[in-house]
């Protein structure tokens, strides 16, 4: 039966993976005696698996799964398709909304962007157990993805360290070198699927015993390690496990800087220590520098009014920026509640900028996070330095590793490319959302929210939140191909019309 169902089309197994995850939210459900929630997905669960088993037994004896392209154009009906089956049984159990706001929801989640339409009193925790638990799936999703499919493109992020063009190229797993891309596939879920679960069960208990009801912390955990920022909470700021649970939500999110915090099935870098990873030390330097930024900007605020600047007052402030920085450069979106501590205290707002630019820098490669990646800024930044030496002396050779000359050379032309790309998409975005009746600020911001998957944006970059209810039928749907589009990347979508996919 395992080996069946691993010589299945990869997107026939998602099918049938979500229609056995929507007994979860059905136990629930009857676990809270909401029987019409319960039978919604249950039935919805039931359909799913019996139209996926029939169509199971029509292609039996052919074989899937040939190529990483069709994989990778799976990969895009999954992102698409996917949230249409979600939406079902979440719209028959809420009633009060329209099919394309319960789809606009599914996307949001399963991309891990995080962006919502409803307020979080309309939905009971069933439902936002399942808002969570679809985006801890895409993020599982994506993890699997980067190893598996991304990985031997030469895409998402390995096409800076890669000889060959993006799209093309030898896979570079360790140890999977030659493997079929079913085997592939199954080889890394079982090597990241116990390391994902096991994380989120770990946080899960852990924000447990800080003091947050069962609810909210699995939710919270769910939402940390794949980046989704989903919280049941009007405002993630009150939860209740306080200072505590912020700390191991922060802990938790530096899993995101870098592939190389949990695995080291990929190569991105010259080696495979984390103190020589570039990705995370960027990381961490954001983390650090911008919070200390923010805090002198605040502290001097706080002088220039002659307010007494208390030491604790001042501290909440610092953990609020700190926790914050993280947050959106992991492009999750959890604001602390010292984040507000910190306008407060020092009497200024903070520049919705700001966090505009944390999220479009992004996360680690091959990781849970979106944006344009550490790795491609730091390849920038090898090229940058290495051409103002070479401004100073022209004929200097630079003293450096084949994979640093590589990614300073190779991987700086393609990592401007992509930034090229992510630019265009980014003004495509926001000149479609604008035509379509949405304020340019606005319009800007959701460009960056959905391009970047951090769909919390939206309520904290400018000074009210963006209403997405108000928005059009049109505009949903653009902003909804823009969150596929950021999950998967444009240099993605970009390798599905090779030839070589359309010719086997």
């Amino acid at each position: 039966m395992r080996l069946r169902f691993a010589q299945m089309p990869l997107f026939l197994q998602l099918c049938i993976l979500t229609g056995a995850m929507m007994v979860v939210p059905a136990v629930h459900a009857l676990t809270r005696q909401d029987f019409h929630e319960a039978r919604s997905f249950f039935y919805g669960g039931l359909l799913t698996l019996i139209v996926s088993g029939f169509v199971a037994i029509s292609l039996m004896g052919r074989r899937s799964n040939r190529t990483a392209l069709r994989q990778l154009m799976a990969l895009l009906a999954a992102f698409t398709v996917l949230p249409i089956i979600m939406a079902i049984p979440f719209a028959e159990a809420l009633q009060t909304t329209t099919f394309l706001n319960a789809y606009f929801e599914m996307v949001s989640s399963f991309t891990t962007t995080g962006a919502t339409l409803f307020a979080a009193d309309r939905l009971s925790d069933t439902l936002h157990l399942w808002r969570a638990l679809v985006g801890w799936s895409g993020g599982l999703l994506i993890w699997v993805a980067a190893a598996a499919i991304l990985a031997p493109l030469n895409l998402g992020g390995f096409e800076l360290t890669a000889s060959a063009e993006p799209g093309r190229g030898e896979g570079r797993l360790l140890q999977m070198d030659g493997a079929e891309p079913a085997t592939r596939m199954v080889r890394v879920v079982a090597l990241l699927l116990p390391i994902y679960a096991g994380l989120t069960a770990v946080l899960w208990v852990c924000l447990l015993v800080a003091g947050d009801p069962v609810i909210v912390a699995l939710c919270h955990a769910l939402s940390t390690m794949s980046t989704s920022g989903i919280t049941p909470l009007a405002d993630y700021a009150n939860h209740s496990s306080g200072f505590a649970g912020e700390v191991l939500v922060f802990l938790f999110l530096l899993f995101a800087l870098s592939r190389l915090t949990f695995s080291n099935d990929t190569v991105t870098g010259a080696g495979t220590d984390l103190r020589d990873d570039p990705e995370f030390r960027i990381g961490l330097l954001l983390v650090l520098v911008v919070p200390l930024m923010l805090f002198l900007r605040h502290w001097l605020g706080a002088y220039d009014v002659n307010e007494e600047a208390e030491a604790l007052a001042g501290l909440r402030a610092l953990w609020g920026s700190v926790f914050t920085v993280l947050s959106f450069v992991s492009t999750t979106g959890f604001v602390s509640g010292g984040w507000e501590d910190a306008q407060n205290w020092s009497g200024l707002g903070t520049p919705g900028l700001i966090l505009l630019g944390l999220a479009m820098v992004g996360g680690g490669v091959a990781t849970t996070a979106g944006g344009v990646k550490l790795l491609r800024v730091f390849a920038l930044y090898l090229n940058g330095v290495r051409e103002m030496q070479r401004l100073m002396h022209p004929s200097s050779v630079g003293n450096a590793t084949p994979m640093a000359r590589r990614l300073r050379r190779q991987g700086a032309v393609v990592a401007w490319v992509f930034f090229m790309l992510f630019a265009l998409s980014l003004a495509s975005t926001t000149v479609l959302l604008a035509g379509l009746g949405v304020e340019f600020d606005a319009a800007l911001v959701i460009a960056v929210s959905t391009l970047s998957t951090t769909g919390p944006l939206m309520a904290h970059a400018l000074s009210l939140p963006i209403d997405l209810t108000a928005l059009s039928d049109g505009a949903k749907i653009v902003a909804a191909a823009a969150m596929v589009l950021g999950r998967l990347e444009t240099l993605a979508i970009v390798a599905l019309f090779s030839p070589e996919l359309w010719r086997d």
